[in-house]
């Protein structure tokens, strides 16, 4: 239904053909479930039950059972599959691969190299693993792989400092380049503060600046990351809706907003997709990146997030076009990369409706937090 409460009148043309950035996926969230079935068996661990869930979204568990914790345990359980070069090798080119199917041409995957380093022999490894074969997956799928190097809340401060001294020397906007660091899990633990001299350093080397915030907790939080880590983005951000002048100093700062519908619902933050503020942020004026968030968690991929703007929200084709606008945009992406996905975006719009249906895509089989 369209915004006004009519059936759209305007061609519903197919999302996967929208050329769109991708700005928020989690490494290890970003498996297929049947490479982390492969992991498991290969390591002799037995996953939980959900995490091999044939619907990953159909598994919820109702509303008011469902939480970080469920999610961090769950993610923790996956992670603790990966365990060579060979498996972070495969993450990223699967995710490479993923993001072509749904018609993403730039993908900025963020990635807490702590995780990983102890098998790989340290941190810079394992940084330069995932930065080269983040090159390697753009010349297989023409994806331009960036990274966003993430620091944690459960770790101290001054570990995050070291990682943003190590971003800042892979600093770059190609492929396979470090564009952002970023500060992930739960919202709930440490000051914001704390983290500002990591951030500073990262600023200082001209990495995008792209904290989580105000999925966890509300308006006031959202405050507290625009004031102490000065986002160029905000990964999640939707509780802003629950503040005007909130929203608006966010979009007064240019600040985009990485919207992960199916990750709010997945985390009990709202019940229902439609509890999603989409359209709050929209009038608003904000700036919105589409993202899948952690697709192995939740089920659910980058064009599924599209199909539920339109399906849920009554988003036209003209404003879903705008949304994947918002995406490139908000990007790390070069001026000549932006061009040509704008301009792709504009073509889709003025195309005809080709009789085809929209299709979403689904994380399920192959093909189609902390990090």
């Amino acid at each position: 239904m369209s915004r006004a409460g009519g059936w759209h009148t305007d061609p519903v043309r197919d999302l996967v053909s929208l050329p769109k950035a991708h700005l928020h996926l989690h490494f290890t969230g970003s498996m297929r479930a049947s490479t982390l079935a492969d992991m498991a068996r290969a390591r002799g661990v037995r996953l939980p039950p959900a995490l091999i869930a044939e619907d990953a979204q159909a598994a919820l568990p109702p509303a008011d059972e469902r939480g970080w914790f469920r999610f961090q345990r769950l993610y923790d359980a996956a992670r603790a599959c990966v365990r060579s070069e060979g498996d972070m090798r495969r993450i990223v080119a699967e995710a490479a691969e993923d993001d072509a199917a749904e018609g993403s041409a730039r993908l900025e995957i963020q990635v807490d190299p702590t995780s990983y380093a102890p098998f790989v022999g340290g941190l810079t490894p394992a940084l330069e693993i995932v930065l080269d074969e983040a090159r390697a997956a753009r010349d297989r799928t023409g994806v331009e792989v960036g990274v966003v190097v993430a620091s944690s809340r459960v770790r101290h401060p001054l570990e995050a400092r070291t990682l943003a001294r190590l971003a800042a020397r892979y600093a770059g906007d190609g492929p396979g380049e470090v564009v952002g660091f970023g500060l992930s899990n739960d919202e709930r633990r440490g000051r914001t503060a704390d983290w500002a001299p990591a951030f500073a350093i990262a600023r200082r080397a001209g990495l995008a600046s792209v904290p989580h915030g105000g999925e966890l907790l509300g308006a006031p939080h959202v405050a507290e990351v625009l004031d102490h880590l000065a986002p160029d983005r905000l990964g999640h951000g939707v509780r802003s809706a629950e503040d005007r002048h909130v929203l608006d100093d966010l979009v007064r700062r240019g600040v985009a907003l990485e919207v992960c519908p199916a990750s709010n619902v997945s985390l009990g933050v709202y019940a229902e997709d439609h509890h999603v503020p989409l359209r709050t942020l929209t009038d608003a004026g904000a700036t919105l990146a589409l993202g899948a968030d952690d697709p192995l968690l939740f089920g659910s991929r980058l064009v599924d997030q599209y199909d539920v703007a339109r399906r849920v929200h009554g988003f036209s084709d003209a404003e879903i076009a705008e949304l994947a606008r918002g995406s490139v945009r908000a990007s790390r992406a070069g001026e000549a990369t932006r061009r040509r996905l704008l301009a792709g975006i504009d073509a889709w719009l003025d195309a005809p409706d080709d009789g085809a249906a929209p299709r979403a895509a689904s994380n399920r089989g192959p093909g189609t937090q902390t990090s």
